[in-house]
């Protein structure tokens, strides 16, 4: 009698111990799901325009930003790398 109480208690252990390790493994397994959607992205972006210079709309466009600008000589769109933060083309309107 006294070996089946111990079996009892090891086995309730072991439920509670495969539980733990169960939550575990799917906290670490969201967090890491979850890691891998966002990417760093460059928050510190000058487009180093002319002084008058005004932002008409911004829109996403293959992966890059387009940034529509009326400046002092004209209206442009500017093609910006999110991820490197810098201005990778330019489309003069108008001339």
């Amino acid at each position: 009698m006294r070996a089946l109480k111990i079996l009892v208690v090891v086995m309730g252990v072991m439920i509670i111990v495969g539980a733990v390790a169960l939550v575990v493994a799917l906290v670490q397994r969201s967090h890491t799901a979850m890691s891998g959607l966002t990417s760093p992205v460059s928050t510190d972006l000058a487009l180093r325009q002319p002084p008058g210079t005004q932002i008409g709309q911004i829109a996403v466009l293959n992966g890059q930003l387009a940034i529509w600008v009326e400046r002092p000589d004209g209206g442009r769109i500017l093609l910006v790398d999110p991820q490197g933060g810098r201005v990778a083309g330019e489309i003069r309107l108008g001339e």
